[in-house]
């Protein structure tokens, strides 16, 4: 397991899979390891990841300053592996939450980026968030599924602060609710630092107006990739994010949620692939 110093002194890590040009993806959560990616459907058949896992996750060691956790502090620790793997410029891949970090390393670092991919991307870095009726709209999609009945309900309380979390609901993040979702589910709590992601999002981590601005300078092409049946974000959202890049393009994947590569491997592969190489 490969592994580099940040500039405060934290030990990180990152894992290689695959083979072919390098891939540098950031996972979301926020603040889960890497290791939830899998081979993202068989992409290491086309490129080879190279998986960061965030400080405070997976193999990387904690920090000694918990306030290090905040996206924008994670910026710095991006361009450290970027030039520790010796990389000029760098394909970005980024799920998640772990797009609004993507975001902010191509603002404060445009010519490192050859090109980016969003994959169901959180957008706060640009000032956009999914709404509970984003979500609630894309949840009744999904009426004719047979957990739905019990489902709803409990994801409606929970976006509107009446009631706490409920796995439950769980199937509404997924295109298909098979064995492989449940098993990516059931590793979700081992794999997750929720003190870390409870500090991502904090106060100071986004200044869209800055962020938005920096981004004119990105010659990178841009994929902003969203699931059918995601709420957070919809294809809507996704559209909107796109607007704030200078070169960007849309996708939709049909039938998929907020893991598109385990709702159709072959599809997801098929247009990212594509996109990376154009």
């Amino acid at each position: 397991m490969p592994t580099f110093t940040a500039a405060d002194g934290t030990r990180l890590a990152y894992h290689v899979r695959g083979e072919g040009e390098p891939l540098v993806v950031l996972p979301g959560g926020p603040m889960r390891a890497s290791g939830y990616l899998g081979d993202l459907g068989g992409l290491t058949a086309h490129r080879r990841l190279v998986l960061l896992d965030l400080r405070g996750t997976g193999d990387s060691a904690v920090p000694a300053d918990p306030a290090s956790y905040r996206c924008d502090r994670l910026v710095d620790d991006v361009e450290m592996l970027r030039a520790h793997i010796g990389l000029d410029h760098m394909d970005v891949l980024a799920h998640s939450a772990g797009a609004s970090l993507a975001i902010l390393y191509a603002a404060a670092h445009p010519q490192r980026v050859r090109r980016l991919a969003l994959i169901t991307g959180n957008p706060s870095a640009l000032g956009l968030r999914a709404t509970p009726e984003d979500r609630l709209a894309a949840a009744r999609l999904r009426a004719g599924e047979p957990w739905f009945e019990e489902a709803f309900p409990a994801l409606e309380a929970w976006l509107t602060g009446s009631a706490e979390f409920d796995e439950v609901f769980l199937p509404f993040f997924h295109g298909r609710w098979d064995d492989a979702a449940r098993a990516h589910v059931a590793a979700t709590e081992k794999q997750t630092n929720f003190e870390a992601g409870d500090r991502y999002f904090a106060e100071g981590a986004f200044t869209p107006d800055a962020t938005r601005a920096a981004l004119r300078a990105l010659a990178a092409p841009v994929l902003v990739y969203a699931g059918e049946l995601d709420g957070g974000p919809s294809p809507a959202l996704a559209r909107r994010a796109a607007e704030a890049f200078p070169v960007a393009e849309v996708t939709v994947q049909p039938g998929a949620c907020h893991y598109p590569w385990l709702d159709d491997p072959e599809w997801f592969v098929r247009r990212t692939v594509a996109f990376l190489d154009a």
